[in-house]
């Protein structure tokens, strides 16, 4: 039965993908992660104390690659390797070492949103649905034959953190089905068709700028895909950075001619270019919260924005 596991985890998904190989019995005898990033906002588990926690040996490279990891990594003769969240990518040599293979855990439904922050690009292109996706690795990232995936939906006013929580759950649900497969040899694998998805890159910060320009449910989009705990959507006016932290929205006629930011009835609201109007639930200028006294000090009844 082949259960000796090395796995290479990081964030949330890591967390419950370690979770769930103990759970089935699986002999992990090595975990490879990341040192958090003291520049980042780690709202996430600790899958290196949860190792730790099970008496499993936990190691930190910059570089996961080099002779020393490989070499730390043939002396555990591996039957799987599992990727779960790690943002490193693992050369051939590594992808070689187990003897059934690598398998990576990816957050949408492949071959779509192949690539980074899958969840975060599903939202902002308004899809209505994302998921996980069991895979096995090969050279190109998410390129590999598919195990199992779990599609989980997505609601017009989730957040990405809200859809990521969901992935988290499909993750473990794939691998409830998946793992027992795995031990006793049962399991499938169908290739991609990669034709039928895309590749997308990373995120900064600054990718959080609104245009204006664009129609309500776009913006909309963008607010909640980078909502908090992501860096959040903003925009500059009168020489404030306004941050937009949480939108809603209700398929409505704007209320006036747009761009423009008012209070109606203790509600704030955008009206767009395009005749909508989507609510905004939280306002931040320059790092200050605004309620509608506050809003009103600074701008009177409206801001107008520009194009």
């Amino acid at each position: 039965m082949s259960r000796s596991v090395v796995l290479f985890g990081y964030h949330e998904v890591g967390a419950r993908g370690l979770e769930a190989l103990l759970a089935q019995g699986m002999d992990v005898r090595l975990v490879v992660t990341h040192e958090d990033d003291p520049d980042e906002e780690i709202w996430f588990s600790s899958v290196a104390e949860l190792a730790r926690r099970n008496h499993i040996p936990v190691i930190t490279p910059d570089d996961p690659n080099t002779p020393e990891v490989i070499g730390q990594l043939r002396h555990m003769r591996p039957d799987w390797l599992f990727s779960f969240y790690y943002r490193r990518m693992l050369g051939s040599k590594l992808l070689s070492l187990p003897r059934q293979g690598a398998l990576n855990l990816h957050g949408s439904l492949l071959p779509k949103y192949r690539g980074r922050v899958p969840v975060n690009w599903a939202v902002l292109n308004g899809e209505q649905e994302t998921g996980a996706t069991l895979h096995r690795m090969v050279e190109k990232p998410d390129a590999g034959a598919i195990l199992d995936q779990q599609a989980v939906p997505i609601l017009p006013n989730d957040t990405a953190f809200q859809v990521f929580r969901k992935v988290v759950c499909a993750a473990e649900m794939v691998l409830a089905r998946t793992l027992p497969k795995l031990l006793d040899g049962s399991w499938r694998e169908t290739s991609q068709d990669l034709s039928a998805g895309s590749y997308y890159g990373g995120r900064r910060p600054e990718d959080g700028r609104i245009d204006w320009s664009q129609e309500a449910w776009r913006i909309h989009n963008l607010v909640r895909a980078v909502a908090p705990p992501y860096p959040p959507a903003f925009f500059d006016h009168d020489g404030h950075r306004i941050h937009l932290l949480g939108s809603y929205w209700r398929d409505e006629p704007a209320a006036g001619s747009g761009p423009r930011l008012y209070w109606e009835e203790g509600r704030l609201y955008a009206d767009c270019v395009d005749g909508k109007r989507f609510e905004i639930t939280a306002l931040d200028l320059d790092g200050r919260v605004l309620d509608e006294t506050g809003f009103e000090d600074i701008f009177g009844s409206e801001a107008v924005l520009t194009v």
